[in-house]
């Protein structure tokens, strides 16, 4: 996974921390949470705030 593949990234975070309320995770945490992902392959320093927004808003969709 690259830090485009936005979607696929939501759908692997409510999966592997289904206890987590996405609204609730900071952007620091977050970053964490997506470059510790199984199958997550790209430049850590690429996960600037507006992908992390994009993530964040779809794991917010994923979860309802």
């Amino acid at each position: 996974m690259k830090w485009k593949d936005v979607r696929d990234i939501a759908i692997a975070l409510l999966e592997k921390h289904p206890e987590v309320d996405p609204l609730t995770v900071n952007f620091v945490d977050l970053h964490n949470y997506v470059v510790d992902l199984d199958g997550f392959d790209d430049d850590h320093s690429h996960g600037g705030e507006k992908v992390l927004e994009a993530i964040q808003a779809t794991w917010i969709e994923e979860a309802e």
